[in-house]
């Protein structure tokens, strides 16, 4: 018996070409990663803009508000997520008091891409005699962010 035997070394394999190596790398890739194996480290996300502002409906108006908001014309949703609106939720109290919020990378942008689409200039068209507005802007133009001071 020769000494390498009785110690049970493993073999040395020759060194794969690049193409053997990539081609093991392709299908290790496809197979999940054992339970307890480190998780991948995720990709970093853009950073996300959280805005929120308010508006004021009138209040001999909030039911029809309300009624146009349940059937919001599918070009004008298009529209907002192609022009990065996203997680937008409307909030109304009893008032009239509305409350807009929103994530996007970059408000601003999201306003002047908004702003450019023939759909939004119809949808702020209509929407326009529902709010108290003493500065004659259409209401997608009057939005004020208000400062974020807390964040969970």
């Amino acid at each position: 018996m020769k000494l390498l035997e009785l110690i049970d070394l493993p073999r040395m394999e020759p060194p794969k070409s690049d193409l053997e190596h990539s081609e093991e790398t392709k299908v290790r890739a496809h197979q999940p990663e054992p339970f307890g194996a480190p998780a991948a480290k995720p990709a970093l996300a853009a950073p996300v803009q959280r805005v929120c502002f308010v508006l004021q409906v009138k209040p001999d108006r909030i039911e029809e508000y309300k009624h146009c908001h349940r059937t919001v014309w599918p070009e004008m949703l298009a529209a907002l997520r192609e022009t990065g609106w996203s997680n937008y939720s409307l909030f109304l109290r009893p008032d009239g008091l509305l409350i807009g919020y929103l994530e996007t990378p970059d408000f601003d942008r999201a306003r002047a891409e908004i702003s450019r689409r023939e759909i939004n200039r119809r949808w702020q068209n209509q929407m326009a005699d529902f709010f108290v507005q003493s500065d004659g802007l259409l209401p997608d133009q009057s939005m004020v962010a208000l400062e974020e001071i807390f964040h969970l």
